[in-house]
């Protein structure tokens, strides 16, 4: 898309001047009989430069302003504005028209085929002063108190005050149609609603700075503190070793033995190949049978009192110290190991050879 270029007369606080006006080869049917309709002197019209010509003195003429929209606005702020039951009076007394006027200053039917319109200096004028009497002091009370809401609404009364003079309002060529006698006209087919828009979204609201974010200071948790030894945890590792070693610890009734020690040791020498236990008896029995015809014959396992010789495993015996429980007997009726209850064989898990 071209880049659409306004003549100088367009700009911010710019006086106005002739307006700007590019016609083509040809010129179009209805905007001859548009130039004829609002002459009040006739003229030819017969070649593209007396179109030009009319044309272009038409705009110029003082009184050519148009009128492109009316607003209805307040006539004081708010907390000012006559309060009434009936609606049709509180709207006569606090409401007021403003009508939107501009001037052409642009006039392209070759490439952008547009018209460009500016406001009126008494216009921009009636909208800075209702901006800053009116708009200004409703948008502050709307808003909280900061230290510097004075700065910004100030600001913001700027910032209007240069829009509303770039304000160029830009629509197609064919509204021409609406061209009266010396200049004048009003726009068609729905424009002005296209201009009271552009118009009123030129009015911003105050708006207060955002929030700070707090950042929240979360407490360090603190380590539980030792009141005892360096290393809090030892202690209770060596109660635990010292109660499961008291549990095993052998208590000897034999004035020769002191303590467990030489027990244990008794204990660590002794070999597998030297404990002998009777062979328990077979709980179960299994049947035999020669022939498929002849009766079952069943075969149970001998009982036997001669010593069992258990298998002589490769891997060795843990050293584990006596039960507190068991007593050195040198001389007993107890059949064992100088002492060992054959009742409680039970609490010792030997590896037998089945």
């Amino acid at each position: 898309m071209p880049p659409i270029l306004l003549p100088a007369s367009a700009a911010a606080f710019a006086p106005r001047s002739t307006p700007n006006v590019v016609l083509g080869s040809k010129v179009e049917r209805w905007l001859t009989e548009t130039l004829k309709r609002t002459n009040r002197v006739k003229r030819p019209l017969n070649s593209v430069p007396q179109h030009f010509r009319c044309l272009t003195e038409t705009l110029s003429h003082p009184s050519a302003i148009w009128s492109l929209c009316s607003l209805m606005l307040p006539k004081a702020p708010e907390s000012e504005l006559r309060k009434d039951e009936n609606p049709l009076v509180e709207a006569l007394f606090n409401h007021q028209m403003v009508a939107i006027e501009a001037y052409i200053v642009h006039v392209d039917m070759v490439s952008q085929h547009e018209v460009a319109f500016k406001l009126t200096p008494e216009t921009i004028e009636a909208l800075v002063d209702y901006h800053k009497d009116i708009h200004s002091v409703d948008t502050a009370a709307a808003t909280w108190h900061w230290s510097e809401k004075e700065v910004q609404l100030k600001k913001l009364q700027d910032d209007f005050k240069q829009a509303v003079n770039r304000f160029v309002y830009r629509t197609t060529a064919i509204a021409l149609e609406g061209l009266e006698e010396d200049g004048a006209g009003e726009l068609l087919r729905g424009k002005s609603d296209e201009v009271r828009s552009a118009i009123m979204g030129l009015f911003l609201p105050l708006l207060p700075p955002p929030p700070r974010v707090v950042d929240v200071v979360r407490p360090t948790p603190l380590l539980p503190s030792s009141t005892g030894a360096e290393n809090w945890w030892q202690p209770t590792m060596s109660q635990r070793q010292h109660t499961s070693m008291d549990s095993w610890r052998m208590v000897s009734s034999s004035p020769n033995t002191t303590s467990s020690d030489a027990t244990s040791s008794m204990w660590a020498s002794m070999a597998m190949n030297e404990m002998q236990l009777p062979s328990p008896s077979s709980s179960f029995s299994e049947t035999y049978s020669t022939e498929c015809d002849s009766p079952p014959q069943f075969y149970s396992a001998p009982m036997t009192t001669a010593p069992y010789t258990a298998a002589v495993t490769t891997a060795p015996i843990p050293q584990l110290p006596l039960p507190s429980t068991l007593l050195q007997q040198q001389c007993s009726t107890s059949m064992g190991f100088g002492g060992f209850d054959w009742g409680r064989y039970q609490d010792f898990a030997l590896p037998f050879a089945m």
